[in-house]
C-alpha cells in the first residue's frame, strides 16, 4: 500500500521498518471508533463550508459501507497497512475516488488517534462496568444467603474474632464499588474531544470543534491543542483503576485458594471452575483463581509500561506513544476475562457452613469478648486483657477452650467471673454483640446490605 506521506521521500521505506512501524495488528480493533470519528469530522467540514456537501455525503456513505463490510467480514484489513487510519482512508478513496481525499482536511493522525483511543476506552469502560455490576450483584446475593454463616475473621492469617461469611463478602463489595467509582471518574475526565487539534497547533480552516465534540458525545473539546494530542493520562488512569480492580480480585482469589484447600475446606469450587492433575488423581486445583493472581501482575506491568513510556517524552506527539494501545488494551482484555470467569465461579461454589463454624469455635476468637465481659464488670480494659490472656494460656496448657474451662478456674483468675460468662463468650453472643455500624452483627450486616443494594442499583443509572 502506498504511503499517504510518501511525497517527501525519494525511496521506499525498508520492509523491516514498515513491519516495525506498523500498528494495524493492534489498533485495527478501533475501526468502529475511527469511522465514527471520521463521519463526525466530515459532517463538520461540510457544515462549515470547508468541503462540498456532495463530497461529504459520498464520504459518509462510503465510511458506513466500510463499517458494514468490516463488521460482516466482507472486507478484511490489509495487514500491510501502516495503521487503521490509513487503511480506512485508502479504502474510502478506492471506493469513492477523489472525494475520499478530502476527508483528512483540517485533521492530523495525531488528533485522529487521540480521538480513537478516547472513544474506544470510553466504550470499554462501559463494558467493564457492566461486568463489575454483575459481579457485585452476585456477591450481594451470596451475602444474603450467608448472614448466619459464622466463620473466623483473621488478622495475620490467625483466627481473630467471629464474623459471618456475609460480612466478609461485603468487604469485597465495598472494594469493588470503589473500583467502579474510579472507572466512572476516569471516563468522566477523559470525555473531552481532541479532534481539531491537528498535529499540535490546530488548523487555519474555520472548523467547529464544539460540533464534533457534540456529535461524538463528548463534554467539550480539549482546551489546548498541544495537550489534546500529547495527553495519555487517561490511559494511565484506566490502567491504574484496572490494576486496583485486579489487586482486589487477586486478594479474593488468594482467600478462595486457601478456603478450598484441605487445611480449610470452607468452600468447594464447582467442577466447571477447577482442574485436575496429570498424575495425581485426587487433585482438584483452583486454577482460575491462580491465573487471576498471575494476570494481576500482568496488568500492573501494563500500568508500568504506560508510565515509563510517558515519563521522558517532550510535547507533543512522539512515536513512543504508539505503545500506549497494546498496554492499555491488554489491561482491559485481562480485566474483562477475569471478571467474566470470576463471577460464575463464585455463583456456583459450595459453602461448607459446618467447617466454617467449627473453625470459628477454635482458636480462642472469643477472647476479646471475655475481656469485654470483665470491663462491663468494672475492670479497666488492660487488666481484663491480661487476665484473659492468662486464661488462654491455661486453656492451651490443659487442652481446653474458654467454653470448657471450669468456672472455678475463671474465679481463680478473677472473682468477678460468674456463670453468665459462658453465655457472654458464646459465638452467637460475640457476633451479634458487635452492633457498631459496619460490624458483623445481623443488624449491622442488614444495614450494609441495604446500602450496598442502593449503591449497586445506582450504578450506570
Amino acid at each position: 500500500m502506498a504511503k499517504m506521506w510518501a511525497g517527501r521521500f525519494s525511496k521506499e521505506v525498508d520492509e523491516t521498518v514498515n513491519a516495525f512501524n506498523s500498528s494495524i495488528s493492534f489498533d485495527g480493533r478501533m475501526y468502529r471508533q475511527d469511522i465514527r470519528g471520521s463521519v463526525a469530522h466530515a459532517t463538520m467540514l461540510s457544515d462549515c463550508g470547508i468541503i462540498p456537501k456532495d463530497d461529504a455525503q459520498k464520504i459518509i456513505a462510503g465510511l458506513k459501507g466500510i463499517l458494514s463490510d468490516l463488521d460482516s467480514g466482507a472486507l478484511e484489513m490489509d495487514p500491510t497497512a501502516e495503521d487503521i487510519h490509513m487503511f480506512v482512508e485508502a479504502e474510502l478513496t478506492k471506493r469513492i475516488g477523489d472525494a475520499g481525499k478530502r476527508l483528512h482536511t483540517a485533521r492530523s493522525r495525531n488528533d485522529q488517534v487521540a480521538l480513537d483511543v478516547r472513544l474506544i476506552l470510553r466504550d470499554e469502560i462501559a463494558e467493564i462496568r457492566v461486568l463489575l455490576k454483575k459481579l457485585l450483584q452476585t456477591l450481594v446475593q451470596l451475602a444474603e444467603q450467608h448472614t448466619e454463616t459464622i466463620m473466623p475473621g483473621y488478622t495475620h492469617l490467625q483466627r481473630a474474632q467471629p464474623v459471618t461469611l456475609a460480612h466478609h463478602l461485603l468487604a469485597y463489595v465495598w472494594m469493588l464499588l470503589r473500583d467502579d467509582g474510579r472507572l466512572a471518574d476516569t471516563a468522566k475526565r477523559m470525555n473531552y474531544c481532541p479532534l481539531g487539534a491537528g498535529a499540535l497547533a490546530g488548523t487555519t480552516y474555520p472548523i467547529n470543534r464544539h460540533q464534533t465534540a457534540r456529535l461524538l458525545e463528548f463534554t467539550a473539546p480539549v482546551p489546548n491543542s498541544l495537550d489534546a494530542v500529547s495527553d495519555r493520562d487517561f490511559c494511565v488512569e484506566l490502567a491504574n483503576a484496572l490494576s486496583l480492580l485486579m489487586v482486589h480480585l487477586s486478594r479474593f482469589s488468594e482467600e478462595i485458594i486457601l478456603w478450598c484447600s484441605w487445611e480449610f475446606k470452607f468452600i468447594e469450587l464447582d467442577d466447571a471452575y477447577a482442574t485436575g492433575s496429570s498424575i495425581m488423581p485426587q487433585k482438584k486445583n483452583p486454577d482460575v483463581t491462580e491465573l487471576i493472581r498471575g494476570k494481576t501482575g500482568r496488568v500492573i506491568g501494563d500500568l508500568t509500561t504506560l508510565l515509563t513510556m510517558l515519563k521522558g517524552i517532550p510535547l507533543a506527539y512522539n512515536k513512543d506513544m504508539q505503545e500506549d494501545k497494546e498496554a492499555v488494551f491488554d489491561a482491559i482484555d485481562q480485566a474483562k476475562l477475569c471478571l467474566k470467569t470470576f463471577d460464575p465461579m463464585l455463583a456456583t461454589m459450595r459453602v461448607n457452613k459446618e467447617n466454617m463454624r467449627a473453625a470459628a469455635a477454635k482458636g480462642f476468637i472469643n477472647a476479646t469478648d471475655c475481656a469485654d465481659y470483665l470491663v462491663k464488670k468494672g475492670l479497666p480494659f488492660r487488666d481484663a486483657y491480661k487476665i484473659t490472656g492468662t486464661l488462654v494460656a491455661r486453656c492451651i496448657s490443659e487442652g481446653l477452650t474458654l467454653e470448657t474451662l471450669p468456672l472455678a478456674a475463671y474465679r481463680e483468675a478473677c472473682p468477678q467471673f460468674d456463670e453468665d460468662v459462658y453465655s457472654a463468650i458464646a459465638l452467637e453472643t460475640c457476633l451479634n454483640g458487635r452492633i457498631s455500624e459496619g460490624g458483623p452483627s445481623a443488624e449491622a450486616v442488614a444495614g450494609q446490605l441495604r446500602l450496598a443494594k442502593q449503591a449497586i442499583e445506582a450504578l450506570n443509572a
